[in-house]
């Protein structure tokens, strides 16, 4: 005989769950807490498992209430992907495309995908910025289509796709008034005041080898990850910048900022990321298979 699973016991199950209990998701659902308790009851008896178990007066989930919640996340996320996507078929005129990207990436990068998909789609974008972490959960989850990095996203079980669209050069530049530390670089950065990227970045462990192999000792006096606020600080005269070359190239071009250097053999690369998922958007899927800056 099949079995059926009732999908609002589901629902209520994965409530209680998420809410931490059944008072807390009775007052979420807007149902009696008796009534809601009678309903898990029957999930279970339906299931022949418990789903919880109480210790110090809170509810706790079983093993097998582990893994019903992982069932219930990814059927209700398909659920939310099909009405997206049916909408997107009933309102097919402008494509939606959410794009995440971390804040270490040139806003030139973010340009040209930008530029890439207007030029192929009649979309509209949406681009934000966030941490590494925060963009790879909502990939995951599917609330953005794409994310850019400066840093190879991490591995789970398969989910993420991701390949190189760039490799920048990397350039020292500062203020005019540093020009001349283009004459015997790069000994003549001794002592000179440097706005780096924060620590935790890729491209920062890269740059402090470098500074090592050429056995200088930078005067760090501000970091940051966010290009904007690098370009900012030393637009104003407090230090040299380490960054790719696209992220200051308008600067270079306009003067308000000089090349003193390049780091051989050191390059930024830029990736593009998307998450597996059953029906694809038609523009990530094109940019995933088609962009590139390199």
């Amino acid at each position: 005989m099949e079995h059926w699973i009732n999908y609002h016991h589901l629902k209520y199950f994965r409530e209680i769950a998420l809410a931490g209990g059944v008072s807390a998701a009775s007052s979420r659902l807007r149902l009696g807490q008796s009534t809601l308790s009678a309903q898990l009851k029957t999930f279970e008896s339906q299931l022949g498992v418990e789903l919880f178990e109480r210790r110090n007066k809170r509810l706790h989930l079983t093993e097998p209430g582990r893994v019903a919640l992982n069932y219930a996340n990814e059927i209700f996320r398909l659920g939310q992907e099909m009405l997206e996507v049916l909408q997107d078929v009933k309102n097919p005129a402008r494509i939606p495309v959410q794009i995440g990207a971390l804040d270490s990436v040139p806003k030139h990068v973010l340009l040209e995908i930008a530029k890439e998909a207007r030029r192929s789609f009649d979309c509209t974008l949406s681009i934000r910025e966030g941490s590494e972490e925060e963009l790879l959960k909502d990939l995951r989850r599917h609330r953005i289509d794409l994310m850019v990095s400066s840093a190879h996203p991490r591995q789970e079980g398969g989910r993420f796709y991701s390949r190189v669209i760039a490799r920048m050069p990397v350039v020292v530049c500062g203020a005019p008034a540093f020009k001349g530390l283009r004459r015997g670089f790069p000994r003549s950065l001794e002592k000179s005041a440097f706005i780096l990227p924060s620590s935790p970045e890729k491209l920062r462990g890269e740059i402090d080898r470098w500074f090592r192999q050429q056995s200088l000792n930078p005067n760090v006096i501000a970091e940051t990850q966010d290009t904007a606020v690098q370009k900012l600080l030393g637009h104003e005269g407090l230090g040299l910048l380490v960054v790719p070359l696209a992220a200051v190239q308008a600067q270079l071009n306009d003067k308000s900022l000089v090349e003193v250097g390049r780091l051989e053999g050191i390059s930024e690369e830029i990736y593009l990321i998307s998450a597996s998922r059953r029906i694809e958007n038609p523009v990530s899927a094109a940019l995933m298979k088609e962009f590139q800056l390199i």
